[in-house]
C-alpha cells in the first residue's frame, strides 16, 4: 500500500526535509563560529610569547565602512595589543603574568587594556559624548544628591589625592563618568566614578593610594577624553586594585 509522501519505499519527504534541516543547522553553527573569530586572534603562548593559535575557522577578511568614511578589516591577524611589562610565573602554557617595574603601568592583569581609537567617542551630533559640565553647561547635579565639586578625594591610605574639580558626563546615557580631580600643582586627572564613593563631605577612592594621582594618564586635550585614554586611564585605577600595595596581590591565607 501507498503511503503519501513516499518517495521510495525507504525516503519520504520528512526524512528529506530532516536532512536538510541538519544540513542547515551545522551550516550555521560553522558560520556563527567562524564569526566568532573575526576579533583576539591569533592567541599567543604567555611561555614563549609566539603565536600558537590562529582560530579555526577563521572567515574571510570582511571591510566594513564606518560614520565619516573610515574603514576597517576584520579579521586583522596582526597584533595591536599595547606592550605588557610582565613575565610568566611559570613555563607551562596560559600561566599568569606577574608584572614586572611599575605594576600600575605594566598593562598586566587588572591593568590590561585594548587599543581603541585615539579619538573622542561622539554622539549623533559629532560633538564628543563625555564633556566635563563646564562645557555641557545644559547638565547640572540633582539638587536631592550630592555635588562633589569642591570636596576632598581620600585615597586608599587614607591621604586626601586631590579635589573634585567638575564633573564629566555621558550625555548619551544622561549620567556622570568621571570626576576631575584637582591634584598637587594644578594638575587635574581623571577618576571613574565606578571607582569613587561620593560622601556628603568626602569622596573615597579605595583602589589607589594619594601618591599614584599624578601618574594617572594624562589626557591629550583637557575638555575631551578619547576612548584610548579611557581604556587607559580605567586600567590604571584597575591595576591599583592589586598593585597599589604589595600587600593586595599575597594570599588572603
Amino acid at each position: 500500500m501507498q503511503t503519501v509522501g513516499n518517495i521510495t519505499g525507504y525516503v519520504d519527504i520528512a526524512q528529506i526535509l530532516l536532512y536538510v534541516f541538519w544540513i542547515f543547522f551545522a551550516g550555521l553553527i560553522w558560520y556563527l563560529v567562524a564569526e566568532g573569530h573575526r576579533e583576539g586572534y591569533p592567541l599567543e603562548s604567555t611561555s614563549s610569547g609566539r603565536a600558537v593559535f590562529k582560530g579555526f575557522p577563521i572567515p574571510a577578511p570582511k571591510t566594513y565602512l564606518l560614520e565619516g568614511g573610515k574603514t576597517v578589516t576584520v579579521p586583522d591577524l596582526t597584533r595591536k595589543e599595547p606592550p605588557y611589562n610582565g613575565a610568566p610565573i611559570s613555563r607551562s602554557s596560559f600561566a599568569a603574568l606577574e608584572p614586572k617595574g611599575d605594576a600600575m603601568i605594566a598593562s598586566v592583569g587588572p591593568g590590561a587594556y585594548t587599543m581603541r581609537e585615539d579619538v573622542p567617542e561622539r554622539t549623533s551630533h559629532g560633538v564628543p559624548l563625555i564633556q566635563p559640565l563646564r562645557i555641557a553647561s545644559d547638565y547640572t547635579v540633582a539638587p536631592q544628591d550630592v555635588d562633589p565639586r569642591g570636596l576632598p578625594v581620600m585615597a586608599g591610605d587614607g591621604k586626601q589625592g586631590g579635589t573634585v574639580k567638575d564633573i564629566w558626563i555621558d550625555s548619551a546615557e544622561m549620567m556622570f563618568r568621571y570626576l576631575e580631580v584637582e591634584i598637587d600643582g594644578g594638575k587635574t586627572v581623571l577618576l571613574p566614578i565606578t571607582f569613587s564613593l561620593i560622601r556628603r563631605n568626602q569622596v573615597e577612592v579605595h583602589a589607589v593610594y594619594a601618591r599614584h594621582f599624578a601618574s594617572v594618564p594624562a589626557l591629550k586635550n583637557p575638555d575631551q577624553v578619547t576612548k584610548l585614554e579611557e581604556e587607559m586611564i580605567s586600567a590604571y585605577y584597575g591595576a591599583g586594585t592589586l598593585y597599589a600595595d604589595p600587600k593586595r596581590s599575597e594570599p588572603l591565607i
